[in-house]
């Protein structure tokens, strides 16, 4: 009878801020690894997944209407500044004061 061998790995892409990359780089180094994915099986391993707790927010998708130009300023911004117009979004609702002030 043929023995059954693990499943070949597959890919996971998913994106780091900057910052958490260099922090994988610099313990890829510091503990001897030879790639990125020798680290983050590591991290894995070591974490106990039965105690994550996410930290973000549920999200829900909406739609909303914008004439041309506050669109057009809106992906401008976002080629710019590398971003994307859903964090641009964000970002000015979150700017916004809770309480309408007085006139």
């Amino acid at each position: 009878m043929a023995k059954k061998s693990a499943p070949a790995p597959s890919p996971l892409t998913f994106d780091l801020p900057l910052s958490l990359l260099a922090k994988l780089e610099s313990l890829r180094k510091r503990l001897g690894l030879t790639s990125t994915s020798e680290v983050v099986r590591h991290a894995i391993s070591e974490f106990d997944l039965t105690k994550f707790v996410a930290s973000s927010e549920e999200r829900r998708q909406i739609s909303v209407r914008l004439d041309a130009s506050a669109k057009a300023s809106l992906v401008k911004t976002a080629k710019r500044q590398k971003s994307s117009i859903g964090e641009i979004v964000r970002a000015a609702v979150e700017s916004l004061p809770e309480k309408k002030s007085k006139k």
